[in-house]
């Protein structure tokens, strides 16, 4: 299932140049000639990723962005901006609407690619960036402990025997919300990963599956969470308390 990617640039050459780059790189590349095409295009597409121009007619680049951040769902979805217009001011800008990178034109297509791929693989990170980590919940056996005085070296001494018990617990133990799919370990382990912004072959490689595999537990992880690609089943997986 290859990512999709929303161009907007009111320039043809440069929105064909960079769709065709794009596609043979492995993307699914959705182009519009303006801002006001391209809000259109999120709402049906919900792409990955956006790399829009600034100075476009009908709806510029700034509103544009403005606009898809005023939506709850598209919050968090990366921004790349392409122009001309360099100055601190107009960087500052961008930065305050919702951008997270600006290439300056003109610009080699290698450098908007490896952009691109590293906001791509540090999406969920960067979903995750507004607010720290909160400290771990305790576990049932932790809580309990804590509530009977029993010290926490007692505990640890304890918790070989109950990681069998946890693990096979683990989906009810995460899924706080009612409407939470329940999970198995393995799907578990892939969703946590897939959250750090790693790619199929990073998590293959962490949990010494093949790349095939692990598109095997994404694509269960999508058919259960309802989602149509990584950032819903990020969004998701935060909402339901699936990862910690």
């Amino acid at each position: 299932m290859p990512l999709t990617i929303l161009v907007a640039d009111d320039d043809f050459a440069t929105r064909l140049s960079i769709t065709d780059y794009l596609e043979i790189t492995g993307y699914s590349v959705i182009p519009a000639e303006n801002g006001k095409e391209a809000l259109g295009l999120v709402e049906e597409f919900q792409p990955h990723l956006i790399v829009t121009d600034i100075t476009m007619p009908e709806m510029d680049g700034y509103e544009f962005v403005r606009r898809v951040r005023t939506r709850p769902a598209f919050r968090l979805l990366p921004v790349i901006f392409l122009t001309e217009r360099t100055s601190t001011q107009e960087r500052i800008r961008g930065y305050q609407m919702g951008c997270d990178n600006y290439l300056a034109k003109p610009f080699e297509l290698q450098e908007l690619a490896a952009v691109i791929r590293s906001l791509l693989d540090r999406y969920a990170l960067i979903a995750q960036a507004p607010s720290h980590s909160p400290k771990p919940e305790p576990t049932p056996t932790e809580a309990r402990s804590r509530a009977n005085g029993q010290p926490e070296s007692d505990f640890f001494t304890q918790k070989s025997e109950t990681d069998d018990s946890l693990r096979d617990s683990s989906a009810s133990r995460a899924s706080t919300s009612q409407n939470a799919p329940s999970l198995t370990q393995r799907e578990r382990e892939v969703l946590d990963l897939l959250t750090e912004g790693l790619s199929n072959i990073q998590i293959g490689d962490r949990l010494h599956l093949s790349p095939r595999t692990v598109e095997k537990y994404v694509s269960s992880l999508f058919r259960k969470t309802e989602s149509n690609n990584r950032a819903e089943l990020v969004r998701f997986a935060m909402e339901h308390h699936l990862v910690r």
